[in-house]
């Protein structure tokens, strides 16, 4: 698939197979640089997008699939979803981090044994998934009897506000008690008289923190779905028929870097360089700040250096003590004290990139200067919403993109309600999208929160798949690759496959 005419031919033509492949970011990338990939995905609506923009796709749970599935792949992408390691207070996400770092050094401990059979290591990896699987559905009974709890505390919440209407409470005082019903705290002293009423309810309430805490326990079963890509690897290295993957390229949130820096150890032992860098999207000509962690390692004894940034990293004006995006809490803190003096261009504003996206699809909104006014709060206050002027990147794209306000940047007035949200295309643009992304399905918002912006992609592939370019061809190659990305169009659509669905597919050999 090209939908670039006269593109330059990729140095080597490698099929990429991409596991969790969402509406297509790296896919984009990809393209535009001459690669084929093959996604695999299970959400409905991100591959409606991907079947809107001709994307080759297998429609499914990862976990249905496997590596000998697809014997042709050679290269594995992917970004498994890892919200549990990003849930802040409590020690869920340390405890789901801790888990998942168990489970690795499990796979290595009968990987690197010289003596290990194919199906001594499948069984280790049958005793975890099983694991997975039971915490899973304890998980999903104590969900239901939560559900439960729920629903009997509303009985009674109802009941008792009832009973304080008819008792002929004053709304104030009838809002004062189920306020602190909804905050789960005492009665003040004034309203003391009303304990034995909300008896029963406080009794479901203590039932309801229980089944909570036994619940955070358990963990969410998107937990496992991170050492899929570690198992497609060994599983393409070490059972017998197969042969390795040439490169593996992952990427998530920042705290997943712990689990990426145990991948490294395993992969080290399969025979894999590699290399682990945090990189700021803005200091890649994204127009947003957003930091991801990725993953990169090539077969052989390869050293890969970092991916050198091209822009500047934007440093705002005054910084939050914290800051509430889909990134959540930063388990891992990386040194921030390397200081890089290679020239660099200025990093791209929002007001920028839309311009440019302007002089494609000139019936975008034109707007005067605006200050996008986050769905998200800053310091820990979720009144004190967080703002970023039009000529600066934007915040972190999430799946509320759809909910900030634009404003006028200096009276903070409201903009006309054409102009007051960003459209799904503007929020892809921000993501480095091409303005004629085909955004199609349900929840395109949350879509395009969720995919890795284009151009990060566009930088990752060429520099892990295309390391015998000179630094001049290297900087040619991105720039015409750029290009391309901003002017692509979507080719013929293409169905998504079922599982099961092999027969002619280039990497199935079937």
């Amino acid at each position: 698939m090209s939908h670039i005419e006269n593109a330059p031919p990729p140095p080597a033509g490698f099929h990429i197979l991409d596991l969790f492949a969402g509406p297509g970011g790296l896919d984009v990338a990809a393209d535009v640089l001459g690669y084929r990939v093959t996604g695999i995905e299970w959400d409905d609506d991100a591959c409606a997008t991907r079947e809107a923009a001709g994307m080759d796709t297998f429609h499914g749970d990862v976990r249905k699939y496997s590596a000998s599935l697809f014997p042709h792949a050679q290269v594995l992408t992917g970004g498994p979803p890892c919200q549990t390691f990003t849930v802040a207070g409590h020690g869920a996400g340390r405890r789901a981090l801790d888990d998942v770092l168990g489970y690795i050094d499990r796979l290595h401990a009968v990987v690197r044994k010289d003596e290990a059979e194919w199906e001594e290591i499948y069984s280790t990896w049958q005793e975890i998934t099983q694991e997975l699987g039971e915490k899973a559905a304890k998980a999903a009974q104590i969900k239901a009897e939560k559900h439960k709890v729920d629903a009997l505390r509303a009985v009674e919440r109802k009941a008792i506000k009832k009973s304080l209407t008819e008792g002929g409470r004053s709304q104030d005082s009838i809002d004062r008690v189920l306020k602190a019903l909804r905050a789960s705290k005492d009665l003040p002293p004034e309203d003391a008289d009303l304990n034995d009423l909300v008896a029963q309810y406080s009794s479901l309430g203590v039932v309801l923190k229980s089944l909570k805490a036994e619940l955070e326990k358990m963990g969410d079963e998107r937990t496992g779905l991170v050492l899929q890509p570690l198992w497609w690897v060994i599983e393409r290295c070490r059972r017998p028929g197969l042969e390795p993957f040439e490169a593996v390229i992952l990427e998530q949130v920042p705290a997943v870097m712990p689990v990426w820096e145990k991948y490294t150890e395993v992969l080290a032992t399969l025979g894999y360089g590699t290399r682990t860098q945090l990189m700021y999207t803005e200091a890649f000509g994204v127009p947003q700040t957003r930091k991801r962690a990725v993953l990169m390692a090539r077969l052989g004894e390869i050293e890969i250096p970092e991916v050198a940034e091209t822009h500047e990293r934007y440093r705002p004006r005054t910084v939050p003590t914290r800051t509430s995006t889909n990134e959540g809490a930063q388990l891992w803190d990386p040194d921030e004290t390397v200081v890089d003096t290679t020239p660099k261009k200025t990093w791209v504003s929002m007001e920028t990139a839309l311009k440019k996206a302007r002089s494609i699809a000139p019936d975008l909104p034109d707007r005067p200067a605006f200050t996008v006014v986050s769905n998200y709060g800053t310091g820990g206050d979720p009144g004190a919403r967080g703002e970023r002027d039009h000529d600066a990147p934007a915040a972190t794209i999430t799946g509320k993109v759809s909910r900030n306000r634009l404003v006028h940047k200096d009276t903070k007035e409201e903009l006309p309600a054409a102009w007051s949200r960003f459209t799904f295309s503007e929020a892809g643009v921000l993501q480095t999208f091409p303005i004629a992304y085909p955004w199609s399905g349900k929840d395109q918002s949350q879509q395009i929160g969720n995919a890795v912006p284009p151009l990060l992609a566009l930088h990752v592939l060429r520099h892990v798949l295309e390391p015998e370019l000179s630094e001049e061809q290297a900087r040619a190659r991105l720039e015409q690759a750029v290009a391309d990305l901003e002017a692509w169009q979507p080719g013929e659509r293409v169905k998504a496959r079922n599982y099961g669905e092999w027969e002619g597919h280039p990497l199935t050999g079937k």
